[in-house]
């Protein structure tokens, strides 16, 4: 997709910043991003108050009314940080979307490079804060087990999944929805659709203002989000495959200890009933029917879904379409109906 560009011939791009209790942040952040995109791109700032108990929003009132490039965006209560990535990825207007934090340890001069590797080809260029900034228990441990895993699981492999510095084409971002704290899986959720993506080193800073939002506790989200992740990602549209998988493997379990159970009876009398193989088994079999019910009711919601809402369960890139060849549909020998005379369709009776 061609970048948009204003009449100078500069590049159209958003900033997206979500915010939550920021207010002696933000008017060095405005000053920062100005400072880095002034005279080289046609941009716009999207600010998203994420519920803010502080005078974060009287700041970005003032904010707004000194420079028409910026937009704001106020929550009635906090929805966490996917959601306010989300509501600014659809309210952005640039071809080119940066998202970054608003507690200034995103460096905003690094937004250029990002979308000159942009530009190289690639959808979406991901932040790598390789020297952090971050107490080493609390934040840079768990990040780093967390990328491991995701970068496992996914098998889209990046140093740092938890960076919101991230530039995208927007195109990428429509064919994305965002739920829970999925905004650390957008590329490799972008990448299981045929988009590129990239990884640059950037700069990290220590947090002089405000205090850090998330801890250990995130976790645990992350891990079941991975999980609805990468579902989503290899079954969404063949669910069956997971839960007949299981209930073939639970079947397969059920006849090998139901031939024990009959060997134990024929070779040494064993008593059935009494047998705890034997009640396994039937506990198996019920397990079975209750997997492939389930893959089933599931196959039925994925196809009641892409169906009512006329969700393609494919991304098409680009279309070249066919020059004028004379094509006529009754070429193919079909004829076309007549809305002024219905019976032409289906032949005159009497």
């Amino acid at each position: 997709m061609t970048q948009a560009r204003k009449d100078d011939g500069r590049q159209a791009l958003s900033v997206v910043v979500p915010l939550l209790d920021e207010q002696d942040n933000l008017r060095p952040l405005h000053e920062q991003i100005t400072k880095a995109l002034e005279g080289r791109y046609s941009y716009e700032i999207i600010f998203i108050d994420d519920g803010s108990t502080d005078a974060s929003f009287a700041t970005l009132k003032e904010l707004h009314d000194s420079d028409p490039r910026i937009r704001v965006i106020r929550f009635r209560k906090n929805f966490g940080q996917t959601a306010a990535l989300s509501a600014g990825f659809v309210h952005a207007r640039g071809d080119v979307v940066v998202a970054l934090d608003a507690d200034l340890q995103n460096d905003p001069a690094d937004i250029p490079m990002l979308v000159t590797k942009l530009e190289e080809g690639y959808d979406v260029v991901s932040g790598w804060r390789k020297k952090r900034h971050d107490k080493a228990l609390t934040r840079r441990l768990p990040s780093k087990m967390a990328n491991w895993l995701i970068s496992r699981v996914t098998e889209v492999y990046l140093h740092d999944y938890g960076c919101t510095l991230k530039a995208y084409r927007r195109e990428i971002l429509e064919q994305i929805g965002l739920y829970g704290e999925m905004h650390r899986f957008i590329p490799a959720i972008a990448s299981w659709s045929g988009a590129k993506i990239a990884e640059c080193e950037v700069n990290h800073r220590p947090r002089t203002a405000g205090k850090a939002k998330y801890g250990l506790g995130r976790m645990s989200k992350v891990v079941l989000d991975l999980m609805t992740v990468k579902f989503l990602g290899s079954f969404s549209t063949k669910p069956i495959y997971v839960f007949g998988g299981l209930g073939l493997f639970t079947a397969l379990m059920a006849i090998l200890f139901g031939w024990i159970v009959v060997y134990q009876k024929l070779a040494r009398g064993t008593d059935m009933s009494g047998n705890p193989l034997f009640l396994l088994s039937a506990v198996l079999i019920i397990t079975t029917v209750q997997f492939i019910l389930m893959g089933l009711l599931a196959e039925l919601l994925v196809r009641t879904y892409h169906e009512s809402q006329n969700r393609p369960t494919y991304v098409i890139k680009e279309v070249l379409e066919a020059s004028d060849c004379g094509f006529r549909i009754s070429d193919f020998g079909l004829k076309e109906r007549s809305s002024a005379n219905p019976q032409s369709a289906t032949g005159d009776k009497e």
